[in-house]
């Protein structure tokens, strides 16, 4: 029910909401949350990562531009690229570790 829980969680958030949906020994998938305008600060990853929109539509922003992506979308997040993330609407994401 993480998914349930983030919904019902961003009802008063005031950032994105960020939980664990599965840890294994050498991968991890996380989930977010966003309400429409709420940003993701600008951070960086150290392991290979693809983000997927489950739903909703977000701005992936890096040193490479703007990408606008839909319900089911998804982009490899490059180690060690500074990036941030725009809700365009309220979304759903998953962040996949591998």
């Amino acid at each position: 029910m993480i998914i349930h829980d983030i919904i019902a969680a961003l009802q008063n958030a005031t950032s994105p909401v960020i939980k664990i949906l599965v840890k294994g020994e050498a991968s991890k998938v996380i989930v977010l949350g966003f309400k429409k305008g709420m940003v993701l600060k600008e951070h960086k990853t150290g392991v290979s990562t693809r983000l997927v929109v489950i739903d909703g539509q977000i701005n992936y922003f890096s040193t490479n531009g703007i990408v606008t992506m839909n319900k089911f979308d998804d982009l490899d997040i490059p180690v060690n690229e500074p990036h941030s993330v725009e809700a365009l609407a309220d979304s759903i994401c998953f962040l996949i570790h591998v």
